[in-house]
């Protein structure tokens, strides 16, 4: 197994102290990098595990915090701060913009091969990333189809895959629909993925603590889907160019 070097960086966002896990590879060269966003909840060991896996592939990985580093286990206590950070896209595209600026910052990192992976909360900031006109290689997002203000999805100038369970009742139909339709129009080259019978953060292991309604882990897909991810790094960000 390739040797990994893990880090906790500090940094400033959204009023907050944010607390990133940073995952490099071995070796001493520059490598892509992959920004990874969490759920809502917040960064948990699950999103730091995922930037050691990326790193182990031989990418620089920062998965990036949401809540000063807490992980909000109480699911009144996440709306009441989600829900307002998702209505705004300024917010949402300062806090990832403060995360990119640390990984472009690490000497490892190639700042003009960069990704952005991130699952609900954290994928809704990737696309508002895009949304922004960052220059980014790659945008995934899993169950964070948000849609953005209108025009600016035409910023956009990378593949965006996004992935989404049928059963979701958080990202139903109408909302695959009005996201699949905001980045057609914009002439984005983008492709979604629904995983049949998949609720909501199905790709995220069981949690002991209280969950939302509509919430599931689905193993399979989780695997599918991690597998897709790791196929648009490697079409879009590949290790070697």
């Amino acid at each position: 197994m390739t040797t990994v070097e893990t880090r906790s960086v500090a940094y400033a966002a959204d009023g907050l102290t944010m607390t990133g896990h940073l995952a490099l590879p071995s070796g001493t060269g520059r490598r892509p990098g992959v920004l990874v966003g969490p759920e809502g909840v917040g960064l948990s060991d699950v999103e730091r595990r995922r930037a050691e896996a990326l790193a182990e592939l031989g990418y620089v990985a920062l998965a990036f915090d949401l809540h000063g580093g807490r992980y909000l286990a109480d699911p009144e206590e996440m709306l009441a701060r989600c829900m307002p950070l998702l209505a705004d896209p300024e917010r949402m595209r300062d806090i990832g913009h403060a995360a990119l600026d640390v990984l472009r910052a690490e000497p490892r990192t190639d700042p003009d091969r960069i990704a952005a992976v991130g699952y609900g909360t954290g994928g809704a900031i990737a696309l508002e990333l895009g949304r922004a006109g960052v220059g980014l290689r790659a945008i995934a997002t899993v169950n964070g189809l948000i849609t953005g203000r209108p025009g600016e999805a035409a910023r956009i100038r990378c593949p965006v895959w996004a992935g989404v369970g049928s059963e979701d009742p958080i990202m139903p139909a109408a909302q695959r629909e009005a996201f699949t339709a905001e980045m057609q129009d914009a002439g984005v080259d983008w492709r979604l993925v629904v995983y049949g019978g998949a609720l909501h953060a199905f790709h995220h292991p069981p949690v002991e603590h209280a969950a939302l309604p509509g919430v599931g882990h689905h193993p399979r897909h989780a695997q599918r889907a991690w597998r897709d991810v790791v196929g648009l790094l490697a079409e879009c960000v590949p290790l070697t160019e």
